[in-house]
């Protein structure tokens, strides 16, 4: 893939040329070791931000074989193996194929004397983004075995929280279902049954239940037009979602939510901060850190309000001042943030700031959920209680004019 970078020379000169690269990490690698300052890389026809999931065709590798991996490399290094022994040792154990493919191209690397980091950097597309730059930070630290574990640590903290969020949204998501099934069958089922014993009546049919008939007849009339017309939205939607300007204004309006919006946009800086604590206290500079934590960010939106924070860091802004100047950041994060750089512990900050947004987002939604489930429920009940009165209030007016 081609990439459209910024360099400056070792005279003093910035340039702007076209290389080629299979990832932004290994090309930034290469660079550097030519006696290039790589300021930016970007793919070339594309905006700034990577979005490897739209449109690449690539596969992510699941997060649990590539934990297993890591516990066992780690397991192996801190008894003291030589790393391509190491390798040699986890490969016969891994069963995942395609995770298994990309482990022995890595080794054939390794062998040939690339760094690991390098070596995983070339299927970045397929790892998670914070993972060769954690290995990066092992190499230069010296301590690859305890920051691979930081990283297993990282990830399953991100796993946990997504599956409370999932598991908090799956009750109120089956009563949305339900409901939508109830009306359904009420609608397409029931109240056409009546429709012929209505009109033996020749009465006059309270609003009401003309207004019901009259949806019931619509959608049966039409149904193959409305399907038509679904299917047509659902892929014209899908299309738009993968386009770079689809996903980010779907981001943007997960954000925008009201009451699911601040747990979106709170995930999100969570994400960002601890990205950024695994990597600062593994010893990697904080613009390389902010660099690759920025584009961990798996809220398209949020990743682009926080990119510009980059350039501003490298220009000499404190990393506070320009986190305050996107806008989306919490006054907690900008003061914790300041407080870290003012006293070097910058990585403990951060990690203390996604820790307590964790917990702030496990008890929005565990409040959320107490306000769901009764609405939900109040709402299906209102609903066939329509239903049900357009039904029946034909027949109690007849009743009523029955002679005594």
């Amino acid at each position: 893939m081609q990439y459209v970078c910024r360099l400056g020379t070792s005279e003093g000169r910035v340039i702007e040329e076209v290389h080629r690269g299979g990832s932004v990490a290994s090309l930034r690698s290469e660079l550097e070791r030519k006696g290039y300052h790589v300021f930016d890389i970007e793919a070339r026809g594309m905006g700034r931000i990577a979005m490897p999931r739209l449109g690449r065709g690539t596969k992510k590798v699941p997060v649990r074989p590539l934990l297993l991996f890591n516990q066992e490399l780690a397991a192996l290094l801190r008894a003291g193996l030589p790393l391509l022994q190491a390798l040699d040792l986890v490969l016969e154990r891994l069963k995942e194929p395609e995770f298994r493919a990309i482990v022995e191209q890595v080794r054939e690397r390794v062998k040939s004397g690339s760094e690991l980091s390098d070596a995983f950097a070339e299927f970045s597309d397929q790892l998670p983004t914070l993972y060769p730059a954690t290995l990066k930070a092992g190499e230069r630290s010296g301590e690859m075995e305890s920051v691979i574990r930081r990283f297993i640590r990282y990830q399953r903290l991100v796993m946990d929280a997504r599956k409370r969020v999932v598991s908090a949204l799956v009750y109120p998501a089956a009563l949305v279902g339900l409901s939508v099934v109830m009306i359904a069958i009420m609608t397409l089922y029931v109240i056409p049954r009546f429709t012929v014993f209505y009109g033996d009546m020749n009465a006059e049919l309270p609003l009401l239940t003309r207004v019901i008939l009259g949806i019931s007849e619509f959608v049966m009339g039409n149904w193959y037009f409305l399907l038509a017309g679904t299917a047509a939205g659902v892929f014209v939607f899908n299309r738009w979602r993968r386009t770079l300007a689809g996903a980010v204004a779907i981001d943007r309006m997960k954000v925008r939510l009201p009451l699911l919006g601040g747990i979106f946009h709170r995930m999100a800086l969570a994400e960002l901060c601890r990205s950024l604590a695994t990597l600062l206290s593994g010893g990697i500079p904080l613009l390389s850190a902010l660099e690759t934590a920025v584009g961990s960010i798996g809220n398209l939106y949020m990743r682009s309000a926080m990119e510009p924070t980059i350039q501003q860091v490298r220009e000499g802004t404190a990393f506070h001042e320009a986190l305050e100047a996107t806008g989306e950041a919490e006054d907690i994060v900008i003061d914790m943030v300041k407080v870290g750089e003012a006293t070097g512990a910058l990585d403990v900050m951060l990690s203390n700031v996604s820790d307590f947004f964790d917990e702030e987002t496990e008890t929005r939604l565990q409040r959320l959920l107490g306000l769901i489930e009764p609405v939900m429920l109040v709402f299906m009940g209102v609903i066939i209680t329509v239903l049900l009165l357009s039904v029946y209030l034909p027949m109690f007016g007849a009743l009523g004019n029955l002679p005594a």
